[in-house]
């Protein structure tokens, strides 16, 4: 498994890995019943902490994306369609605040915000 952290970021490490795990298995990346590699070997990699992975472990695991076995592993959970809509639109819904955000540090108007949004939309 390929994770980047960005040690510069104001993002928690342990939300760093969060995120690309979420993003891989919501993009079928990752499988239910996939198992992810073990605490210790991912702390290794990253060259991070255990700590801070068992912390990405066990909120992905309250959050229900995945599922822990003790002396196991682990794993993928299973595909809960309703909860992986759910995490699109809030993964969309937080960047289109933050391009909402910067635009109005930039000094523009909700009107100019909005003809620039409907421009998007329009190239589609």
């Amino acid at each position: 498994m390929k994770l980047i952290i960005n040690n510069t970021s104001m993002v928690p490490i342990y939300e760093q890995i969060m995120e690309q795990i979420k993003a891989q298995i919501i993009s079928g990346e990752l499988k239910e019943n996939d198992i992810l590699p073990s605490v210790r070997t991912m702390a290794k990699e990253l060259k991070i902490s255990a700590l801070t992975v068992k912390k990405a472990y066990d909120n992905l695991e309250a959050e229900g994306m995945t599922v822990t076995v003790h002396g196991k592993g682990t794993y993928v959970a299973a595909s809960n369609t309703q909860l992986m809509e759910e995490e699109r639109r809030k993964e969309v819904e937080t960047d289109l605040e933050a391009a909402i955000q910067k635009g109005r540090r930039c000094g523009m108007k909700e009107e100019e915000i909005r003809s620039l949004f409907e421009l998007i939309m329009e190239d589609e």
